[in-house]
């Protein structure tokens, strides 16, 4: 873990000099993901890092586990609700037609305004974004397009979940964060593993040796990494 460490961290530093920035700016859920990005954020950039946390409806508890991780880990910080901005939004889109059959399109929303946050104070900052996807999370396209996914370095995007949370633990990321389901936070009481119907232990297997005992979980994965191939892949072009 110490040479995983190193390395993700001379990786950071590299990406932000050629890109002649300042420091580094992250989104802080209290979630497992984003305590390790801010972790190693804050070894590079003692001075320049900043987390932000930007609630949107979001949990009191989840909220108070990110202030608890900034203190205990010295992190510059900023809180910017956006929980006004969503309403309005949603009143102004005011679709009314085949309601109730767009949760996901409206929870999507929320992380997108979390990317124009942080976007905002990296251009103004001229820091880099730093995204807290995982590997798990990427190959099967669990996240949002130009939301969670929108950032411009992603440290930990190589690394399984279960890797991130065994970096977790070497990093002294709190046991309440570490063990906690992990959540997106879109809606209340919503789950990843509830939501993408598989559990991490079963993607992370599938994704290290390429095969599961289960083949309904097996061609389920396969199927969530074939869908969700142009999320990972700028917009395409016709070849001429």
């Amino acid at each position: 873990m110490k040479i995983l460490v190193q390395k993700v961290c001379n990786w950071m530093e590299d990406k932000v000099i050629k890109a002649k920035a300042e420091g580094v700016l992250f989104g802080l859920s209290g979630g497992l993901d984003s305590a390790v990005v801010a972790a190693l954020s804050i070894r590079i950039f003692p001075q320049n890092a900043l987390a932000i946390i930007i609630p949107c409806h979001s949990l009191k508890a989840d909220i108070n586990d990110a202030l608890k991780f900034i203190n205990k880990f010295n992190i510059p910080y900023k809180i910017i609700d956006v929980s006004k901005v969503y309403d309005s939004f949603i009143h102004l889109l005011n679709d009314k037609e085949n309601e109730g059959s767009f949760k996901l399109a409206e929870a999507n929303i929320k992380p997108r305004l979390r990317m124009i946050t942080l976007y905002y104070f990296a251009n103004k900052l001229n820091y880099l974004v730093v995204g807290t996807g995982n590997k798990s999370e990427i190959m099967i396209g669990y996240f949002t397009k130009y939301g969670d996914g929108g950032a411009d370095i992603l440290p930990v995007g190589n690394l399984l979940k279960s890797q991130v949370r065994e970096l977790a633990k070497y990093l002294g990321i709190p046991k309440k964060i570490i063990n906690k389901p992990p959540s997106a936070g879109l809606w209340e009481g919503q789950t990843d593993e509830e939501e993408i119907g598989i559990n991490y232990d079963q993607l992370d297997k599938y994704l290290r040796t390429g095969k599961l005992n289960n083949k309904i979980i097996q061609k389920k994965i396969q199927d969530k990494i074939t869908k969700s191939a142009h999320k990972r892949i700028t917009p395409v072009k016709p070849p001429f």
